[in-house]
């Protein structure tokens, strides 16, 4: 999921009207417009889940994280899809001294990307040709974009790696790009000692991913009450 799971244009603050912003668990559920932002967060988090399936079936390199859950399961009976989850959950595990609060989105993250990335990897099968290679990563990173937009802007919390990141940046004064950048470069060093992928899609998703989201987040940013 990651996912991130992707980029969330952190420090999430109070914004005005069609803006991102800061509320607790319970506030988020009592902010209203659940009818729209519960399908929204679902939709997200599953497209996130297809588009890691869609880079792993380009073989072309992964993002950051889900190099580390390739190198992983490369040394334990596990699906890529399961190491999300595991390595969600351990994340989440350190938010307890950081002192972040999950929220539905944040639970739901940890379970939906990885459960939708296995099922996509089970229809999905693996191209001959490089220019679907091609394809599959390039529409890997965009679909990526638009997934996050969708589950970040239906502001029902943030992913694990997201709070990972903004609490860390929080707790050491450090700019969140600079923990950002830590996080990625220790996980991919992680993933390729465990023999994790890494190609051109982990520069490309680098790269786009945040741009991407950036551009699209303000298309699904649900106005709260």
């Amino acid at each position: 999921m990651s996912t991130t799971p992707c980029d969330i244009p952190t420090g999430t603050v109070i914004a005005p009207r069609g803006g991102l912003v800061d509320l607790g668990p319970l506030a988020q559920l009592r902010a209203g417009r659940l009818a729209r932002r519960l399908p929204q967060l679902y939709v997200g988090l599953f497209l996130y889940g297809v588009s890691l399936a869609m880079m792993v079936r380009g073989t072309l390199g992964l993002a950051p994280w889900d190099v580390l859950h390739s190198g992983f399961v490369r040394h334990v009976p596990m699906s890529l899809g399961q190491a999300v989850v595991l390595f969600s959950f351990v994340v989440l595990l350190l938010w307890i001294p950081l002192r972040e609060m999950p929220g539905l989105g944040t639970i739901s993250n940890a379970l939906v990307v990885g459960l939708s990335a296995d099922a996509t990897l089970a229809v999905l099968a693996d191209p001959d040709a490089i220019a679907a290679r091609i394809a599959l990563m390039v529409g890997g990173v965009v679909l990526c974009g638009l997934a996050s937009a969708l589950y970040i802007g239906a502001q029902l919390g943030r992913g694990p790696r997201d709070g990972l990141m903004t609490g860390l940046a929080r707790r050491t004064g450090l700019s969140l790009r600079l923990v950002r950048t830590g996080l990625e470069v220790t996980v991919v060093v992680i993933g390729l000692l465990l023999g994790g992928v890494l190609g051109i899609g982990t520069v490309a998703y680098a790269l786009a991913i945040g741009p991407l989201t950036q551009l699209m987040l303000p298309w699904f940013t649900v106005d709260l009450d």
